[in-house]
């Protein structure tokens, strides 16, 4: 049988990592959220490039933190196993900078505006996840029935499009549709034959 631990190591760092961090932040060390949360209008002009990263650590609050966690949990491990760590790390890490690339264009000129989380990341591993496994079902509570990964994944942004249309609030919602692109795009460049393969399944 397959050692499954050895794929899921990158999974595992990173749901481990992204807790820990972010429960210190939100119950016990307040000052690491303000540390480690991007601001668009500082980006350049204070050269805080690494918030480009940090900000995927620290969430805003328990219920944005264990949506985005639970996420993962379900879609990454499986999806590592499948295409293996190096690639894992990589499409997580680009929907990471791209999903905030995108918030900095967009608000690149609003000195109050701040957002944090790992939105754009998991986005990238949800839809990716999903071009390879679009039979997969998965539970959330208190649903009765199974959902099944794609009505999952639209649910999951048009929840994303109406929260970033409303005003206020640092939960960067944008960015999971920058990351649905970054994970549809980072499979048709890699494995553009897993796309033949989703369209033979339906």
């Amino acid at each position: 049988m397959t050692d499954l631990s050895q794929y899921a190591s990158g999974t595992l760092v990173l749901l481990v990592s992204t807790a820990a961090i972010s429960l210190l932040g939100l119950g016990i060390f307040p000052g690491i959220i303000r540390m480690a949360a991007f601001h668009p209008y500082r980006l350049v002009r204070n050269s805080e490039y690494g918030r480009l990263i940090s900000s995927g650590f620290v969430h805003g609050n328990f219920l944005h933190l264990f949506f985005n966690l639970l996420t993962f949990y379900f879609f990454g491990g499986p999806l590592e196993y499948r295409i293996g760590t190096p690639a894992f790390v990589l499409l997580y890490a680009l929907g990471l900078l791209l999903g905030n690339l995108g918030t900095y264009y967009r608000h690149r000129n609003d000195p109050d505006y701040v957002t944090l989380g790992a939105s754009g990341a998991i986005s990238a591993v949800l839809f990716a996840s999903i071009v390879y496994f679009p039979t997969n079902r998965i539970f959330i509570l208190p649903l009765p029935v199974p959902i099944p990964a794609p009505l999952f994944a639209v649910l999951y942004l048009a929840y994303s499009y109406y929260q970033s249309r409303q005003s206020g609030g640092p939960i960067n919602h944008e960015a999971h549709i920058a990351g649905a692109l970054t994970g549809l795009g980072f499979v048709a460049l890699t494995d553009p034959a897993a796309y033949e393969r989703l369209l033979a399944v339906f």
